[in-house]
């Protein structure tokens, strides 16, 4: 009787995996299906799984006829930047509060958990009012600083559960060697944390890439303007062109999905398995 269980179980298993996997990719998919259709079929075909025709229009006039480019350059910059400042600061801080006891860490927990409980449209006003006496309103810049400032803290606690799993011998065997702290961190600690460092980053990374509240806040030139606001030149007052959006948010994809296949060979577990014999 168990084993029919087992593997009715275990049918029903990969079933719900499937199941999940068609609902979380069907909307990518509809997204090129639309990026494809010629815009007289977009309405009188309706719903086909495929369009009986296709039609690269919508992506050569995206690429040829917009600003497109500028958008996708722009977005490329202030996301690169963004991750790799903020995991380089999160990995120094991420190592502070996990291997140091020091005078007032309990507030610095609380108010790095405070900054985020609030909704960050509450903070565009106040952010706006700091950045525009020193120029930084319409920069990528500005826009930069503000994506560094909010996800630090949560950077900073993502490192640190991955130094919490490094054991402390580590550190102390290699201090007993003669290395400072310091080169104990960078050529010991560190590279263990290359999981941590690829998730935090990719974390930061897509956040950064379609964040859209504070760059349409902060940014009010086209030349200055990310992705996702360029997303909205497509919209007009009475009309949208869903082909060249969607035409749009495919290539959008591409960086993302190369991002993460350059990194996804550092997302395995279990690098320090073994580091300390018991």
């Amino acid at each position: 009787m168990r084993r029919p269980r087992r593997a009715t179980l275990a049918v029903a298993h990969r079933l719900a995996i499937l199941a999940y996997i068609i609902f979380a990719l069907f909307p990518l998919f509809w997204l090129l299906k639309v990026s494809v259709t010629p815009n007289d079929l977009l309405y009188s075909e309706g719903i086909r799984m495929w369009p009986s025709q296709m039609t690269l229009d919508h992506y050569r006039f995206v690429l040829r006829h917009s600003d497109f480019p500028l958008f996708f350059r722009n977005s490329v910059i202030v996301s690169g930047s963004t991750s790799v400042i903020v995991t380089l600061l999160a990995a120094a801080a991420g190592y502070a509060m996990s291997r140091f006891v020091f005078r007032g860490k309990i507030w610095i927990v609380g108010l790095m958990l405070l900054t985020q409980m609030f909704p960050l449209v509450m903070l565009v006003a106040p952010i706006f009012r700091m950045l525009a006496p020193l120029g930084l309103t319409n920069s990528l810049g500005g826009l930069i600083i503000v994506y560094v400032a909010f996800n630090v803290p949560f950077a900073t606690f993502l490192m640190q559960s991955f130094f919490d799993g490094i054991p402390r011998e580590l550190d102390e065997a290699a201090m007993i060697d003669g290395a400072t702290r310091f080169m104990a961190f960078r050529r010991i600690i560190l590279p263990l944390t290359l999981p941590g460092l690829a998730a935090t980053m990719g974390f930061v990374f897509t956040a950064a890439w379609s964040e859209l509240l504070f760059a349409l806040m902060l940014i009010s030139s086209t030349d200055a303007s990310t992705f996702p606001v360029g997303l909205l030149s497509f919209v007009s007052k009475f009309s949208v062109d869903f082909g060249q959006m969607m035409a749009a948010g495919v290539m959008a994809l591409i960086p993302a999905c190369l991002f993460f296949l350059f990194i996804q060979r550092y997302l395995v577990q279990g690098l320090t398995a073994g580091a300390v014999k018991g």
